[in-house]
């Protein structure tokens, strides 16, 4: 009764045995071109020899494998080495920022964890459109842009060499100016420009690997000439006046040809 009584506790305390698998830590960051270990070890109750096979996710959600049926996928030969308790992958790129899976399978059993990889690059120079020339109380737009930074960066506006407040209601010297900056996107929108906003602008884009200055620009405010405007139409009007005088007189002297009555 000992022996099966024995035998019923093993089965039973294997089946309630947990498959599992760690990663250590789930969330790394690595320099561009630098090399990075990617951790999984897995419980015993695999067994000796368990699959192992790692995935990757890209930032844009494309999926594929980096190491299948025992070996790198042709992309990644040369660059991926697979040991017992790991991954390692040299000189990483942006384009290996992304989600790496750990999948272990063995005597029936699944599990599998994530790992965040995180590819470490300095913005380069942002991409900035400012318009040089507006009008009193148009909307303006300058956008700031940059394709390069990860993590990605967010962004600063200058004005005359002065940062811009995000919120300008806080600060004496912003309160009476009415733009709006979005630091994730790079927007800077003016919705309706006054002369106080006439002075040179530039943007800044900012992570933690380093900051990249856009290109400096004179945005001019003019006010809208209403007296040429005004003038600009009476010279019109003077002019249709003038033609259909002109046609009158003719007609009355019989300088135009007739029409013929049918």
């Amino acid at each position: 009764m000992l022996t099966y009584a024995f035998v019923f506790f093993s089965i039973a305390a294997t089946g309630l045995c947990d498959f599992s698998v760690d990663v250590g830590n789930p969330a790394l960051k690595v320099k561009e071109n630098e090399g990075v270990d990617m951790k999984c070890t897995y419980s015993a109750t695999f067994g000796s020899s368990p699959r192992i096979e790692w995935k990757f996710k890209d930032i844009k959600g494309s999926q594929s494998f980096v190491y299948f049926d025992g070996k790198p996928i042709e992309k990644y030969q040369g660059r991926v080495t697979v040991y017992d308790g790991g991954l390692r992958l040299i000189k990483v790129t942006p384009a290996d920022t992304g989600d790496y899976d750990c999948e272990v399978f063995g005597n029936g059993g699944y599990a599998e964890k994530t790992i965040k990889l995180t590819v470490l690059v300095p913005p380069a120079k942002p991409i900035s459109r400012i318009p040089s020339s507006l009008t009193t109380g148009s909307n303006a737009l300058l956008t700031c842009v940059d394709l390069v930074g990860s993590p990605p960066p967010t962004y600063k506006w200058y004005k005359n060499g002065s940062p811009l407040p995000e919120d300008p209601s806080k600060f004496p010297d912003f309160k009476n100016l009415t733009y709006k900056i979005n630091t994730f996107n790079g927007n800077l929108e003016f919705p309706t420009v006054s002369r106080m906003d006439i002075g040179s602008y530039y943007c800044e884009a900012v992570n933690s690997e380093g900051a990249q200055r856009g290109n400096t620009v004179q945005m001019d405010v003019r006010d809208l000439n209403v007296g040429g405007i005004v003038a600009g139409v009476i010279v019109a009007l003077l002019a249709v006046g003038l033609l259909l005088f002109g046609l009158w007189y003719a007609n009355k002297k019989g300088y135009l040809p007739k029409v013929a009555e049918r």
